[in-house]
C-alpha cells in the first residue's frame, strides 16, 4: 500500500484551502509575535534564531499552499499532510522553549481538532496518536524553559506529567466531539444536496410534462386524421385478409395512442378508470401484452417468487415509469427480452433484462441524469435513452423506488433492476 492510500477517502471529504492558509497564517504571525516579544521585551534567554528558521520554513510551506497547489478544496490526504506538518513544526518550536512546561502546548491539539472537524476519522486517528506522541516526547525531552536572569523554570514532576495527562484527555473529548459534529454536518450537507438535486428533477420534470401536454395537444389532430384515413382505408379494402390483421393494429394503436394523449392533456388529480388498482403481476403481463402485440422479440415474464403481489394504484407514474424501461428493452435488445418479478413482505423487485448490446461504460454512472450523450452511437442520447430514462427514473422514485442500471450477465444486454420496500408500495 502506498503512503497516500492511508490517508485517501472514498467520500467526497474536502478541506477549504483559503481556511487553512488563513489558520497557519494566524498561527506562523502569532509564534513570531510570541517569541519576539518573549525574547526581545521581556528578555526571555531562548534560542531566537533556531525558532525563526523554524517559523521561516513554515512560512515557505504556506506560501507553497497559496500560489503552487491550484485545487480550492484541498482532499484529505494533501489536508492531513500539512496538519502533520503543522504538528512537527509546534513540536521542534515547543522543544527549544521548554518543552511540556511551555503554556502555548495546548495548541499542540489544534490541528486534530481541525481534522476531527473537516477530514476522516483515520487521518483524526493518526494526527491524534501522533500528538500523544509528542506530547510524550516534550516531557522527557526539551530545553528549559527560559527564564528572566539566569535561572531556569523547574516545575515539580507531578505536575509536569499532569500537564501531557491533561492534555490529552482535552484532546480525546475535543476530537470526539468535533468528529460527531463533522459527521452530523456531512449528513446534513449531503441532505440538502439531495433535496436540490430533487428539486431540479422536479423542475425538469415539470418542465417535461408542460411539453408532453402542448405535444399531447399538437398531436390530437394529426392523430385523428390518421384514424379517418385508416377507417377509409378499411372500407376500400373490406375483408382482404391480407391487409386485415394490419388495418385491425393501426386501430389498436391509434386508439392507444388517443388514451395516452388524452392522460396528458387531462388534469391527473381527477379521478380517471386508467387510475384502477391492479396487482403489480398483472400491470406487467398488460405491459408485455401491449409490446407483444407490435414486436416479434420475445419478451417473457419470470415470477421467481411473489408471495405478496401487493395491490397496486395503477399510478400513471408507475405504468409509464415500468413501460419506459420495458419498452426500451424492446427496442435496443436482439431478440429476447427477460422480466424478473420478486414479491414479498419486505421488498417488490423487477429487473429487466435484454440481449441487446447493453449499457456504455461511459455513461451507466450518469444514467438517470436528463440529455446524457454516449461515446458509443448504438446507445445515445439522440435517441432518447438519456431523456427517456430521466423521465422512467424521476416517475419510479416518486412512487418510493430505487433503480439500477448494470448489465445483464445471462443475456450480456442491459439490465435495469426497480426494487420497492413492499410496504412503500402497498401505500401508494
Amino acid at each position: 500500500m502506498k503512503f497516500s492510500e492511508v490517508f485517501t477517502s472514498k467520500d467526497n471529504i474536502q478541506l477549504d484551502k483559503k481556511t487553512l492558509i488563513i489558520l497557519r497564517w494566524i498561527a506562523l504571525v502569532g509564534q513570531y509575535t510570541t517569541i519576539s516579544i518573549v525574547f526581545f521585551i521581556l528578555n526571555f534567554q531562548l534560542s531566537f534564531y533556531y525558532c525563526s528558521i523554524i517559523i521561516f520554513i513554515g512560512v515557505i510551506t504556506n506560501l507553497y499552499l497559496q500560489f503552487k497547489v491550484k485545487e480550492n478544496q484541498l482532499n484529505n490526504f494533501a489536508s492531513t499532510f500539512f496538519l502533520l506538518y503543522d504538528i512537527l513544526q509546534l513540536s521542534a518550536l515547543l522543544y527549544l522553549t521548554g518543552g511540556i512546561t511551555n503554556p502555548f502546548t495546548i495548541l499542540l491539539i489544534v490541528p486534530a481538532i481541525v481534522s476531527s472537524t473537516f477530514l476522516t476519522l483515520k487521518s483524526t486517528v493518526i494526527l491524534s496518536i501522533l500528538t500523544i506522541v509528542v506530547l510524550i516526547v516534550l516531557t522527557i525531552y526539551h530545553m528549559p524553559l527560559p527564564h528572566v536572569g539566569d535561572s531556569d523554570f523547574h516545575a515539580p514532576m507531578y505536575y509536569l506529567y499532569a500537564i501531557p495527562i491533561a492534555i490529552i484527555i482535552g484532546l480525546i473529548f475535543l476530537t470526539y466531539f468535533g468528529t460527531r459534529f463533522g459527521i452530523e454536518s456531512r449528513k446534513r450537507t449531503e441532505a440538502l444536496n439531495r433535496l436540490e438535486l430533487i428539486l431540479a428533477k422536479e423542475h425538469e420534470l415539470e418542465s417535461i410534462g408542460l411539453q408532453a401536454a402542448a405535444a399531447a395537444h399538437s398531436l390530437g389532430t394529426p392523430l385523428s386524421t390518421i384514424t379517418v384515413v385508416v377507417k377509409e382505408l378499411e372500407k376500400e379494402i373490406g375483408n382482404d385478409p391480407k391487409y386485415t390483421k394490419d388495418i385491425n393494429l393501426l386501430l389498436s394503436q391509434t386508439k392507444r395512442c388517443s388514451e395516452i394523449l388524452k392522460n396528458l392533456s387531462q388534469d391527473q388529480l381527477k379521478e380517471d378508470s386508467f387510475l384502477s388498482d391492479t396487482k403489480i403481476e398483472d400491470l406487467l403481463n398488460e405491459i408485455i401484452r401491449s409490446y407483444s402485440e407490435i414486436s416479434e422479440k420475445k419478451i417473457s415474464l419470470f415470477v421467481e417468487k411473489n408471495e405478496f403481489n401487493p395491490q397496486i394504484e395503477r399510478t400513471l407514474e408507475i405504468t409509464y415509469g415500468l413501460r419506459n424501461f420495458i419498452g426500451n428493452a424492446v427496442k435496443y435488445s436482439k431478440s429476447v427480452v427477460e422480466i424478473s418479478l420478486i414479491s414479498n413482505e419486505k421488498i417488490t423487485e423487477v429487473k429487466v433484462c435484454d440481449d441487446g448490446p447493453g449499457f456504455s461504460e461511459d455513461i451507466i454512472d450518469v444514467l438517470g441524469e436528463p440529455y446524457i450523450r454516449s461515446k458509443d452511437e448504438t446507445i445515445s442520447s439522440k435517441s432518447g435513452l438519456g431523456l427517456g430514462t430521466f423521465i422512467g427514473k424521476t416517475l419510479l422514485e416518486r412512487m418510493k423506488a430505487n433503480v439500477k442500471f448494470d448489465k445483464c450477465n445471462k443475456l450480456n444486454g442491459a439490465l435495469v433492476t426497480i426494487k420497492w420496500q413492499t410496504k412503500d408500495l402497498s401505500s401508494i
